[in-house]
């Protein structure tokens, strides 16, 4: 068994979400790939082992398991790319089944995948106050037209979208009570976004849930939040282009595409490179 390292959402060669992907002929056993996910570091480590026609998938952070990891399943597919060519694989997950696409092209990585299908639900004005607490905010700085939400796209997430580039940039927490709030309400992660135009976004991606101040890219959380935007009837024309990381210094760049049906898979891609240490 060879782990890899690999960026996803990367920006050309650089920034992207730094994720392990071990692909064996069975899987470890569930303390092993917690004990591995803990010893990679990474926010995430994807484990697939071959079943049936596809792949049986799990993710692991460095402190729990997880549903669902939209950035260790573009790197997922980029690792079964380089092994067994372009291709779309299927992959079975603790409570979905999903496909990614994985290609290479020289030396560029890239894949996308289709979301769970993906749900959405105003949040509980209670719990909205405690996340404003929880991340130094006041209900001023939000942005009423992207009212805060419980979202979903194969994990739940909290969403918090800012009124302006400024407050997202300002965002500070401390871990373990970030943690405790996740973990109270079943939060994967928070989402905040601010709407630099109907169909571009700048978000960042708490994760105390998983050990983890802050994910530079994630891409289950912006398969749910496409969907909450085709829920609310956002302007957003078939598609979302996302830069997350920036604040972190990790400039990374997703893309989802939205159809219409409500519910239904989100596609989301970009690019990806493959780590030398």
């Amino acid at each position: 068994m060879t782990l890899q390292k690999i960026a996803a959402f990367s920006d050309v060669d650089t920034g992207g979400n730094p994720a392990g992907v071990l692909i064996a002929d069975a899987l470890p056993a569930v303390a092993d790939m917690q004990r591995i996910a803990a010893e990679v570091g990474f926010s995430e480590t994807a484990f697939a082992a071959p079943e049936g026609g596809g792949w049986r998938v799990r993710y692991f952070s460095p402190e729990s398991e997880v549903p669902f990891c939209g950035h260790a399943t573009i790197a997922l597919g980029a690792a079964l790319a380089m092994r067994h060519g372009d291709g779309v694989f299927a992959l079975t997950l603790n409570n979905a089944r999903i496909t990614v696409e994985g290609r290479r092209e020289g030396d560029a990585l890239s894949g996308a995948l289709q979301s769970p299908p993906t749900h959405s639900a105003p949040a509980d004005d209670a719990v909205v106050d405690e996340a404003l607490a929880v991340f130094g905010y006041a209900r001023g700085d939000l942005d009423p037209r992207l009212p805060p939400a419980r979202i979903h796209g194969g994990a739940d997430h909290l969403l918090l979208a800012l009124k302006n580039r400024e407050a997202l940039s300002a965002m500070r927490y401390d871990l373990d009570a970030g943690r405790r709030f996740m973990n109270t309400h079943g939060f994967v992660t928070v989402l905040l976004a601010w709407a630099d135009s109907p169909q571009h976004f700048h978000t960042r991606n708490p994760f105390a849930s998983g050990g983890v101040y802050e994910d530079p890219a994630t891409g289950a959380a912006t398969a749910a939040f496409a969907g909450y935007l085709r829920d609310i009837g956002w302007p957003h024309q078939g598609h979302i282009d996302v830069v997350q990381g920036e604040d972190m210094g990790m400039r990374s760049r997703l893309a989802a595409d939205i159809p219409p049906q409500p519910g239904s898979s989100i596609r989301v891609y970009g690019a990806a490179r493959l780590m030398t240490a």
